[in-house]
């Protein structure tokens, strides 16, 4: 006699070791080849596989078949384990980038940094005097004042898009100024 999907995840719920192994033997091949095609790592597809079906026979007693088929509660199991697979790879390997970075910054000379920070000072401030009255006045209030688009455009009494506009083209000035000084921006 053949049982459903359903009926296996019914028997499985119950502890029944048999339908439990007959449920896997119907549905391992689907379900490890999403995992597959999400993880996209053999040793770590067959490792989600697994928690999967660890899942699976501890929780069978969830599966409600009026909210949907069983193979879909199955499939939808392994992609949530694949999905989450996948998030803490990248997380994991963001941390180790990170970390990475951090050891092989060189420490640092402070005299030679505070030279050149006076440096990048002394061009932004020259640059600064380069920029019309209202382009400056903008974005001392903007960036130096820190205040908002739409503080600025009210404390210079001016409309909103003129007080932006003129912070924008004070910027792009700056930056051209500041690259042909030889001071390199971000």
């Amino acid at each position: 006699m053949r049982s459903t999907c359903a009926e296996l995840l019914q028997a499985t719920a119950a502890g029944d070791e048999a339908a439990f192994s007959r449920l896997y033997d119907e549905t391992a091949p689907r379900v490890h080849g999403l995992v597959l095609r999400i993880v996209r790592d053999p040793a770590q597809s067959d490792e989600v596989t697994q928690e999967t079906y660890l899942d699976i026979w501890r929780t069978a007693g969830r599966f409600d078949a009026a909210r949907g088929s069983a193979v879909s509660w199955l499939m939808t199991l392994a992609h949530r384990k694949a999905v989450d697979r996948v998030r803490s790879t990248a997380a994991s390997t963001r941390r180790d980038t990170v970390e990475f970075r951090q050891e092989q910054r060189e420490p640092s000379d402070q005299t030679a940094d505070t030279v050149h920070a006076a440096s990048r000072d002394r061009a932004v401030r020259d640059a600064l005097l380069e920029l019309t009255a209202e382009q400056r006045q903008a974005i001392e209030l903007s960036y130096f004042g820190g205040h908002t688009h739409l503080e600025v455009s009210r404390l210079l009494e001016i409309p909103l898009g003129t007080a932006k506009s003129r912070i924008r083209s004070g910027l792009l000035r700056l930056r051209e100024d500041l690259v042909a000084g030889g001071l390199e921006t971000a």
